[in-house]
């Protein structure tokens, strides 16, 4: 075990050396968040976040299920000292990473640990993210953002961090969040054979590539989808943006992305 630490240990500091990979991204053994590459993908979405979100440099920003940073990465070096980032998730090594090499060289950057039960990520988890209280005051964020989150959380979960997200965002304050949305588009293109993930269990208000573990993707009716954003007080703001992940010749980006804000 001590000589597998030693030989990682080598590797990583390798990577920095030879310039593969600069200090603020992981190890590529440690990268938990996706096949994508981690600096491009966060420099995507911190183009939305401005862009889409207003985020302005001094704001406040809550990142939930920040993984190893992705996202933090880039506004890092955007939110100035009256600014502050706060980020959470379940998984212990992408925390204990951000907060050795992010936190330490930005200390308005905090990351906490969520003890929420995850079958895959977290078996041993205290709390069931559909009981689950951010950790955070009330109106506390200018800014809220969920990337491929609410893409592997069934209707219960979503909707109670729905309800935190409508406490702790300061009133005028936005959110980014991504989906996979089923709409009649979508449908037809994936009766077409052309989406890249196969939603072919019907669940209700959703439906998932999985139905032993509909976690492992899920895709909810857009409808159902407006009206909670309507009952947790959230007024969208301008148009879905709709994604590629369908198979669409037109989009924005992977998922669909919709920009609310708390009326």
């Amino acid at each position: 075990m001590m000589i597998k630490k030693i030989r990682n240990l080598l590797a990583d500091n390798i990577e920095l050396w030879t310039g593969k990979r600069d200090a603020l991204t992981p190890p590529a053994r440690k990268n938990f968040v996706g096949d994508g590459d981690f600096r491009q993908t966060g420099e995507e979405f911190f183009k939305y976040f401005v862009e889409l979100g207003a985020l302005a440099p001094g704001q406040n920003v809550l990142d939930v299920g920040c993984g190893i940073g992705r996202m933090a990465v880039p506004l890092a070096g955007y939110l100035d000292k009256s600014g502050s980032y706060e980020g959470f998730d379940i998984v212990k090594k992408g925390i204990d990473w951000c907060k050795l090499n992010i936190t330490r060289r930005y200390p308005n950057f905090r990351f906490q640990l969520a003890d929420i039960y995850n079958k895959n990520y977290n078996p041993k988890g205290k709390y069931p993210a559909s009981a689950y209280r951010f950790p955070y005051n009330d109106d506390s964020f200018d800014f809220v953002f969920l990337t491929s989150v609410f893409t592997h959380m069934l209707p219960p979960d979503m909707e109670n961090y729905f309800s935190e997200i409508a406490r702790t965002l300061k009133d005028g304050g936005r959110c980014l969040v991504t989906f996979f949305l089923a709409n009649d588009e979508s449908m037809r293109l994936m009766g077409q054979g052309k989406t890249r993930l196969d939603f072919k269990y019907d669940c209700n208000n959703y439906r998932t590539i999985d139905k032993d573990k509909p976690e492992a993707a899920v895709c909810y009716d857009e409808k159902f989808i407006l009206d909670i954003y309507k009952k947790y007080g959230f007024k969208i703001n301008g148009p879905i943006h709709y994604g590629s992940w369908c198979g669409r010749p037109i989009y924005l980006s992977c998922q669909d992305l919709i920009v609310a804000v708390k009326d």
